[in-house]
């Protein structure tokens, strides 16, 4: 195999360009430098052979435009008017460093916060009139902007409204289901709208608060990243917490102490305490404490309070083995300051996961894989990457006697290539994995290049809309081989890019180390093609046996992303199918399309997808309180008649690989993770169709003949 090394220069993560790559900006005004970098970084690197021109102004406009004010909520129609004279401008003023249009839309912008302010507060004032026949068209999509402040100020009634009617409504539910007796019962509509206005105002004081809080960085970054995607959907910039949270995703681990926060109103709150972490294990910080004050070690607490979360987060982590201090407030009121010892925090749920399936009254043993993410710790050598232990896994089932594999990448978005490339390995003997091409030059092959063969057997691999990027990769080459059966949705999501990183700190000169940290670059820079020659950009993969699916009927993939790079086709590469049964599918498929054409479970699921399908249609609301609540009753009925193919219990019994059961049993809240898992799998009519698959191929007549392709 290529070595890590050589071949991170191709993964979604972790790549800095020379400083050659830049003109290296001479102003020491941060806002231009950055203005100056991204533009041209992206100019100069991007795949997209673009021209910084009026198309490109218009695209810049548009997008910012939708993210500043996705919801058409702050702006009239009167303010796009006016910042329509600067949608073929852009480009000119971004070449001069100039944020003209970006300080007239931020300045609008922050006035119509400000009128909001008093306005959502004036409106939660008073009770509504839920008798009065009226409605609100909640698809963004289907509404203009309002053409005057008047029309403004009404779309905010309307909207404040619904989201009172809709807490009203869901507690006149549950009073319908209380005991006789119950406090509920007691209450009236007039208490119900009470406290649901009365919510409504303290979820808005709490938004506007973290509102206030936002200064100009925080919308240059939003338009900054418009510059950015204005090329394609995965290019964008990174401020530098936003790139430190990338690596913790991309890694599965961090060092601090494991606790997850939540901003409520002026304070911080803990919501959720990561099992196995420092936090864990000492013990005295708990879920719902107030984090008032912290303190590094023995030093000077800092009062966090009215802090931004993101600013907290930056305090309480901290290298491993280093001490944090928290002043927090107990649920019961009490003071308290808890030390913790930071440490290194393991992510479980992001790492590969193992299980030994079988469908009852069979006897054929599946191992089967859950894969979430194709993670890497690009920041140090010899960390966890998710190559190394799918082979793992891998080994560990063959050593409980499986006679299938089974590997899901449902939802998995994608991650490291190089991975990518070893996981393909352990199934192959060698040969080509994936071609990669750049905006200059000829493709580039990656392969397999260990003759080792792991696993050798019938191999499943399943996947979803969500499936992406690397997810894709491994599922075409194994297509392409006829390596493995496909399974899942219509198609996978179809991102066929390769992004790298520019370190914008890497790329100025001495002269301006005063305006660092400047945050990172990510840029879309190469697009992959299956050795048959096909990109999976915007196509996905075609799975070969279809399963239905809930989201079939709904705008998910590259495809519906704003200005995603095109569909093509390169030259394919020589390679050799695999050569024993699994080079004949069309026995499988049938016997699948069979199987799930007389499935009841199935058979909901369109029905579902369908049902969602029409109501995506239907975004008008009635505001009228019956006629809403008729609605919502409607929708509730029909919801249950679909909730069987998701909750029943299918055939299937799951066992722990031998290698993993001292782990499990010796940590109790990995034992309770464990068993929520295998309950999971237990519902899942995806797993057992795959499990039926493998059966299948199992009783495929052997085939030893390799094909060169």
């Amino acid at each position: 195999m290529f070595s890590r090394i050589f071949l991170v220069l191709a993964l979604a993560a972790g790549v800095l360009f020379s400083a050659a790559a830049f003109r290296t900006p001479a102003t020491g005004d941060k806002d231009k430098v950055l203005l100056d970098m991204v533009l041209n970084g992206v100019q100069q690197n991007h795949y997209a052979d673009m021209a910084i021109d009026d198309k490109f102004s218009e695209r810049v406009y548009d997008l910012y435009l939708k993210n500043l004010d996705f919801g058409k909520r702050f702006f009239t129609q009167g303010d796009i008017d006016a910042f329509a004279l600067y949608k073929n401008k852009l480009d000119d003023q971004m070449k001069a460093g100039s944020y003209e249009f970006f300080e007239l839309t931020t300045s609008v912008y922050q006035k119509r916060q400000k009128q909001i302010e008093g306005w959502y507060k004036e409106i939660l004032a008073q009770p509504f009139n839920f008798e009065k026949i009226e409605d609100l068209e909640t698809d963004v999509d289907k509404r203009a902007f309002p053409k005057n402040e008047t029309e403004l100020k009404e779309l905010w009634r309307k909207q404040l409204k619904f989201q009172v009617l809709t807490r009203l409504s869901d507690k006149l539910d549950e009073q319908e289901k209380a005991e006789s007796g119950d406090e509920i019962k007691k209450k009236t509509v007039a208490d119900f709208e009470k406290d649901a206005r009365e919510r409504v105002l303290k979820t808005h004081a709490d938004w506007y608060h973290r509102l206030s809080r936002q200064d100009l960085d925080d919308y240059r970054n939003i338009f900054l990243n418009s510059v950015a995607m204005a090329f394609d959907p995965h290019t964008s910039f990174l401020p530098p917490e936003d790139k430190e949270n990338f690596d913790i995703s991309m890694s599965g681990k961090l060092e601090g102490i494991g606790a997850t926060l939540q901003e409520e109103g002026s304070y911080i709150k803990v919501t959720a305490i990561v099992s196995g972490s420092p936090s864990w294990k000492q013990g005295d910080l708990k879920v719902g404490d107030i984090i008032l004050k912290v303190a590094q070690g023995k030093g000077e607490p800092v009062d966090i309070v009215d802090m931004a979360v993101g600013d907290a987060v930056k305090l309480i982590r901290g290298d491993k083995g280093t001490e944090v201090r928290l002043t927090v407030k107990k649920v019961d009121g009490a003071i308290k300051v808890v030390p913790i010892i930071r440490d290194v925090v393991i992510l479980e749920e992001t790492y590969a996961k193992s299980a030994v399936l079988q469908k009852n009254g069979e006897k054929q043993k599946v191992g089967y894989i859950s894969l979430p993410k194709f993670y890497a710790d690009f920041n140090k050598s010899g960390g966890a990457n998710s190559g190394d232990d799918v082979r793992k896994e891998v080994l560990k089932l063959k050593k409980q006697g499986i006679d299938g594999l089974v590997i899901d990448l449902r939802n998995n978005g994608g991650g490291s290539l190089q991975d990518v490339v070893d996981m393909a390995g352990l199934f192959i003997s060698s040969g080509p994995i994936v071609q990669v091409k750049s905006r200059f030059g000829q493709p580039y092959l990656l392969e397999d290049r260990d003759t080792n063969l792991v696993y050798s057997g019938p191999l499943v691999i399943l996947v979803n809309e969500f499936s992406a990027s690397a997810s894709e990769i491994l599922a075409a080459a194994m297509q392409d081989y006829k390596r493995a059966i496909i399974i899942g949705s219509p198609a996978t999501f179809g991102k066929g890019t390769v992004q790298r990183f520019i370190d914008l700190d890497e790329n100025v000169s001495a002269e301006l180390a005063s305006i660092k940290p400047l945050g990172v670059l990510k840029l879309t820079t190469q697009k992959f093609y299956r050795i048959n020659g096909q990109t999976t950009q915007l196509k996905g993969v075609i799975p070969d046996v279809i399963l239905p699916s809930l989201y079939s009927s709904m705008d998910i993939g590259e495809k519906d992303e704003d200005y995603p790079l095109s569909w093509d086709v390169i030259s394919p590469v020589p390679y050799k199918v695999w050569g024993n049964n699994m080079s004949n599918f069309d026995k499988v498929s049938k016997n699948s399309t069979a199987r799930i054409s007389s499935d009841k479970l199935f058979g909901l699921v369109l029905e579902n997808a369908e049902r969602l399908n029409i109501s995506r249609g239907s975004s008008v609301y009635s505001l009228h309180l019956g006629l809403y609540r008729d609605r919502e009753k409607r929708q509730q009925e029909e919801g249950k008649k679909y909730e069987a193919a998701s909750d029943t219990p299918q055939p299937i019994t799951v066992t722990t690989p031998d290698a993993d059961k001292a782990g499990i049993n010796a940590d109790e809240s990995k034992k309770e993770r464990t068993t929520a898992w295998y309950k999971d799998i237990q519902k899942d009519i995806y797993l057992l169709e795959s499990l039926c698959v493998v059966k299948d191929i199992i009783e495929l007549p052997k085939n030893p003949v390799s094909q060169k392709k």
